[in-house]
């Protein structure tokens, strides 16, 4: 919640479409947004995980990485400055996740990379937006000319249902795996569809054109699989899917490896690699890889009912006074019907199953380390 008052919060695209379908807009990284819609947060969450929902997610920054040399492994190469990750071995039509780190090996922000064959294409969060192009131009304006394509809209759409609803559209997606993207004709626009998204569902986020946003949105809304969902639904839905939120579960002090993010760091950027380190805060996060780090991002499970929300400390027992780490997301999981949550403890208290208490209005309630997802992932691959 960023903005100061509503005079200086920015609109997406689809504001006057939000407004006009009931959105109750609320302040989010600067922007206007619709936390939910008339049906309510349970009933869109649910609905997602068993037909579509569809969330505008223009906020987010979209940039292109172009070369100068006019060869995209440049582009790829000179991203890898900045990222722990192998772009160069994202092949063209495909996309990963990554994350921008600081010189002790923090994560600034992550973000999503994709090649578009010529060109990097990157989305990377809306309260990071305006620093993170500035890093890019700081660090790689001499190999690569760095766009904003501020003029775009994005939207995403999550669900069982949402291959049918896109095709149904003309858009050629039945074809497309998970983390496959690239220019696709949606309606007759000219978008760019990637086939992901941040529920834990099977769904698509596609590119187009501000101008054309609420065209495309209504259109996708004519069919009665989908629905319009908020931001309180999406966040009860990444956190099912165990998946991070920057600033809460991922931070400047926060590494890949205490993130649990080791997966997303492959063999060729770490020791031994054909392109080992070489990024901010290198030395760190791969002596995290060889030696462990000394807290981990865990899921968590609570005995009862109460939901442990974002800010809880967590002890190590009933009774001790000195917190050994915090919860950084928590809430209710509608469709398991029960509280969970994520947050940092101790590498020696990080194993599934190991029990901590959380304090909550002044009592200790026990949770227990639970292995994410909570919810299986349900990804085309």
């Amino acid at each position: 919640m960023l903005a100061l008052n509503e005079s200086s919060l920015k609109r997406t695209p689809l504001h006057a479409l939000h407004v006009a379908r009931g959105g109750k807009m609320v302040p989010f990284a600067g922007y206007e947004m619709p936390v939910q819609f008339p049906a309510g947060v349970l009933r869109e969450h649910l609905h997602t995980r068993s037909a579509a929902g569809l969330f505008d997610v223009s906020h987010m920054g979209q940039l292109a990485l172009r070369p100068k040399s006019g060869k995209v492994e440049d582009a790829a190469l000179a991203l890898e400055r900045l990222v722990p990750q192998d772009i160069v071995a994202v092949a063209p039509g495909r996309q990963r996740y990554a994350q921008f780190t600081n010189e002790d090996g923090g994560i600034l922000d992550d973000l999503m990379v994709a090649n578009f064959g010529d060109h990097l294409f990157l989305v990377v969060n809306a309260a990071c937006k305006a620093e993170d192009e500035a890093h890019l131009r700081a660090h790689l304006s001499d190999t690569c000319i760095i766009d904003s394509l501020a003029d775009r809209g994005l939207i995403a759409l999550q669900g069982p249902k949402a291959e049918q609803a896109l095709a149904k559209l003309g858009a050629d997606v039945s074809a497309m795996r998970f983390m496959d993207t690239g220019p696709r004709q949606v309606a007759g626009l000219d978008c760019f569809v990637s086939r992901s998204g941040y529920t834990g569902e099977d769904g698509f986020e596609i590119s187009v054109p501000a101008a054309q946003a609420e065209a495309l949105v209504t259109m996708l809304l004519q069919n009665p699989d989908v629905l319009p969902i908020g931001l309180g639904a999406r966040d009860s839905l990444r956190l099912e899917a165990g998946l991070c939120l920057y600033g809460h579960d991922l931070d400047t002090t926060t590494t890949p490896v205490e993130g649990a993010l080791e997966w997303s760091v492959q063999k060729s950027r770490r020791t031994g690699g054909a392109r080992a380190g070489g990024f901010p805060g290198a030395d760190k996060v791969l002596s995290q890889f060889e030696k462990g780090a000394s807290r981990r991002r865990v899921g968590l499970r609570a005995e009862g009912r109460a939901p442990v929300r974002e800010g809880a400390l967590l002890f190590a027992d009933a009774a001790s006074s000195e917190a050994v780490g915090k919860v950084t997301s928590g809430g209710f999981g509608p469709s398991l019907n029960a509280p969970v949550a994520m947050g940092y403890l101790p590498t020696s208290l990080s194993a599934n199953g190991t029990l901590v208490f959380a304090e909550v209005r002044g009592q200790r309630l026990p949770l227990q380390v639970a292995a994410m997802p909570f919810v299986p992932n349900t990804y085309k691959r």
